[in-house]
C-alpha cells in the first residue's frame, strides 16, 4: 500500500508594509527571500510548505484582527511571524493627535493575535520590533512629539508582550539597526526617501536578522504529524 504523503505545512507572515516590502521590487524583499529559504529548509526534511503572506500596506493591529479569521484561522498555520506597530503608533490629524491604536489596545491586540494563532495550530510564534525611522526631528503639526518617539514607545510594548506571552521568539529589529548605525552605516541608506519604509539594504538587514530564528522555527515544525 503506498505511503500517505505528509500534509503541506503552513508558515505565515502577518504584518503591514514592512512584510509586504512597499517601494521595493518583490524579489529584493526579506519576506520573499526568506520564504524561499523556508521552503528549501523544509524540503530538506522531506516536507512541503506554503509560506503565506497576507500582509497589507498601512494595516494596524485593529484592522488585522478583523481579517485574521480569513487570512490565518481559515486554513490554520504551523508557525507565524507577526510584525505590526508602525501604523498603530501613527497620529493622524483627523484623530486629533490620538494614536491610530492606543498603547493599551496595541498590547491587547498583539496578545490576541498570538492566542488566536496558537488556537489555530501555530507552534512557533515570532514577534519583531520595528526599525528606527528618520522621522525624529520635526514633531507632528497636531501633536507635540515626533513620529519616531511613538515608534520607540510601541517597540517597548512589543518587547513587553513578547516577555509576557510564554514561548514567543522576539527579534529586536530596532536593536539590530542600532548596532548597524553605531558601526557607521547611515540610517537613511537603509530606508526609502520617506524615512519610514525599507530600502533594499534595509531588507538585507531584516533578512540577516530573521533567517536564524525563522529557520529554527521551520525546523521545529518539520516533524509535525501529517
Amino acid at each position: 500500500m503506498p505511503q500517505k504523503q505528509a500534509r503541506e505545512l503552513r508558515f505565515g507572515f502577518f504584518g503591514d508594509s514592512i512584510c509586504v516590502g512597499q517601494g521595493v521590487s518583490p524579489h529584493l524583499t526579506w519576506a520573499v527571500r526568506l520564504a524561499a529559504q523556508i521552503e528549501a529548509e523544509l524540503a530538506g526534511a522531506g516536507r512541503r510548505v506554503c509560506v503565506l503572506n497576507p500582509s497589507i500596506n498601512g494595516d494596524t493591529t485593529r484592522k488585522a484582527l478583523e481579517r485574521m479569521a480569513f487570512d490565518i484561522q481559515a486554513g490554520g498555520v504551523d508557525a507565524i511571524l507577526i510584525q505590526f506597530g508602525l501604523n498603530d503608533a501613527n497620529r493622524w490629524e483627523t484623530d486629533r493627535g490620538l494614536p491610530r491604536v492606543s498603547e493599551a489596545a496595541f498590547a491587547a491586540n498583539l496578545h490576541e493575535m498570538i492566542s488566536r494563532a496558537r488556537a489555530f495550530g501555530a507552534g512557533p510564534v515570532l514577534l519583531n520590533t520595528n526599525h528606527p525611522t528618520t522621522r525624529d526631528q520635526a514633531p507632528f503639526a497636531h501633536y507635540p512629539a515626533t513620529y519616531e518617539s511613538g515608534n520607540q514607545c510601541y517597540n517597548e510594548i512589543i518587547r513587553r508582550v513578547a516577555a509576557e506571552a510564554e514561548g514567543v521568539v522576539l527579534t529586536d529589529i530596532a536593536a539590530v539597526f542600532a548596532r548597524k548605525t553605531a558601526s557607521g552605516v547611515p540610517l537613511a541608506s537603509l530606508l526609502l526617501a520617506d524615512g519610514l519604509h525599507l530600502s533594499a539594504a534595509g531588507h538585507d538587514i531584516y533578512l540577516d536578522a530573521l533567517t536564524p530564528p525563522v529557520l529554527a522555527a521551520a525546523g521545529q515544525i518539520a516533524n509535525r504529524p501529517g
